[in-house]
């Protein structure tokens, strides 16, 4: 299937998808984020497919929001549409690990969609912020959430006052990135990461993320249950009696996802 607002390519287990609004700097408009909801729905599905990269372009992984599309737009439009909710969320709802490979500005709504999948790789060349306080709004698609959780109250509302930026040396210190790496070989380094954690188990990585998600919504005590109950109900697979009878064996593992 071809897409008007996305690239979309299959790397044998891993799918990678490239933003492609170039002259917009990927602008996030209806057409892209139901696009985007298609791809990762099948991804879903595909028992083939066991990590996704989500990508943009070297100046830009996404420059927010079109606000063209919404600057018009009323209260009980917004409401009766569900805005963000029945579209945006789309990533953070996908069960299988989710990359951002984020390189040039990830704003507003870029920067809130690279912080909907499970980690960011982020460029040299990258830059965060959440500048709506600029156009008279604040943040829509959990920015404000999801970036204090990622890097604290007061570094979060500094860039949610001002609408500053934050480069990747700083994502990386304060916690919004896992590394950064040269924009020449961002879409390479999301690649062979993606290739490895395809090599796992997929039920083992499914469940590996649900418990860590789990740590943002849950005390500490019901964390480490619900954590142990599923380190538990592993053993109840293929997967988990291959993988140590390989370490046992002193080989590699041969996972059959089951």
């Amino acid at each position: 299937m071809t897409y008007s607002s996305l690239i979309v390519e299959r790397l044998k287990n891993v799918v990678l998808i490239t933003l492609n609004r170039p002259d917009a700097l990927n602008a996030l408009n209806n057409q892209m984020m139901d696009e985007l909801s298609i791809v990762l729905n099948d991804c879903e599905t595909d028992d083939d497919v066991r990590v996704i990269i989500l990508t943009g372009g070297e100046k830009a992984f996404a420059a927010g929001a079109d606000i063209k599309e919404i600057a018009d737009k009323e209260y009980l439009e917004f409401y009766k549409d569900d805005f963000i909710e029945k579209k945006w969320e789309a990533v953070n709802r996908c069960r299988k690990p989710v990359i951002a490979a984020v390189g040039g500005y990830a704003l507003g709504g870029g920067c809130e969609l690279a912080m909907m999948c499970d980690f960011i790789i982020a460029a040299d060349n990258a830059k965060f912020g959440q500048p709506e306080i600029n156009i008279g709004v604040i943040p829509g698609a959990g920015g404000t959430q999801r970036l204090t959780r990622l890097i604290g109250k007061s570094k979060a509302m500094d860039m949610i006052l001002t609408g500053r930026m934050m480069d990747a040396e700083e994502a990386e210190r304060s916690g919004l990135v896992s590394r950064v790496v040269p924009i020449e070989t961002l879409k390479d380094e999301a690649i062979k990461v993606a290739e490895k954690i395809a090599t796992m188990s997929l039920p083992t990585t499914m469940l590996a993320k649900e418990c860590v998600n789990e740590a943002y919504e849950s005390a500490l005590d019901a964390g480490v249950r619900f954590e142990r109950r599923i380190f538990q109900s592993l053993f109840g697979t293929q997967d988990q009696k291959e993988g140590m009878s390989a370490f046992i064996e002193k080989r590699s593992a041969d996972f059959k996802h089951k």
